[in-house]
């Protein structure tokens, strides 16, 4: 039985869409930039239509590279920042590992030990092991989740440690910015779990390759990414 063709209907073909959503993903462009970076090529398409690309295909194509991922190491930078959703204020909880990739996000409205609890078990779930370390800032409700989910790891607080996770949320306030707020908690999850895979996948530590290495795992990357997005 062969799988159902996810561009079926749309006026676009997939090497269009895969590049909007690439674009709009990897680096620091609006919706609009994207419609005038197509429009220059000879593709006339509206900027809606590049958000619904980038919110139908971007976790589709995310979810290979994620797979094909090394599992990361076993120590864990975790942080929380406020965004505001119609009005009311939420907390996108992120954990990242020592080279900076993110390993999961999850939007919620509150600031809590449950909170917290919450988003170790979907960590746990979706990484399937345990850290030696987690990191994290002197929010008290980290340390109160921590001996009931994680109760052998090793848990360090200080706000000065926590660089990795604090400076991983700046693509989150720029994507915030950008898209003029969320316009739902949802839509906000699904951005930025997507946002966050893809962003991951070409982030390829440029700082300790040399340049044949680099460009041997850039075109991997590349090659990964058209496989995920079935363009060849």
């Amino acid at each position: 039985m062969t799988s159902p063709d996810p561009y079926r209907g749309f006026r676009f073909p997939a090497e269009i869409i895969e590049y909007a959503v690439w674009l709009y993903h990897c680096f620091g462009l609006s919706l609009h930039d994207v419609e005038t970076i197509l429009a220059a090529r000879g593709v006339v398409v509206t900027y809606e239509s590049i958000r619904d690309w980038g919110l139908r295909f971007g976790r589709l194509f995310a979810n290979s590279p994620k797979r094909r991922r090394p599992r990361p190491g076993d120590k864990w930078f975790l942080d929380e920042v406020f965004i505001r959703i119609r009005g009311k204020q939420h907390y996108p909880w992120r954990a990242v590992d020592l080279d900076g990739h993110v390993l999961d996000i999850l939007v919620q409205s509150r600031r809590n030990t449950k909170a917290v609890r919450r988003f170790f078990r979907k960590l746990l779930r979706g990484l399937q092991y345990v850290p030696r370390v987690i990191v994290t800032d002197k929010l008290k409700s980290y340390a109160a989740a921590k001996r009931e989910i994680l109760p052998s790891v090793e848990h360090r607080q200080s706000r000065y440690q926590n660089n990795r996770a604090e400076v991983s949320h700046q693509p989150t306030r720029r994507r915030e910015l950008q898209l003029q707020t969320f316009k739902s908690p949802g839509h906000a999850q699904r951005f930025l779990s997507s946002h966050a895979r893809i962003h991951n996948h070409f982030q390829l530590r440029r700082h300790i390759l040399s340049a044949q290495e680099y460009r041997s795992a850039r075109s991997d990357a590349f090659a990964t990414w058209r496989q995920a997005a079935g363009v060849n």
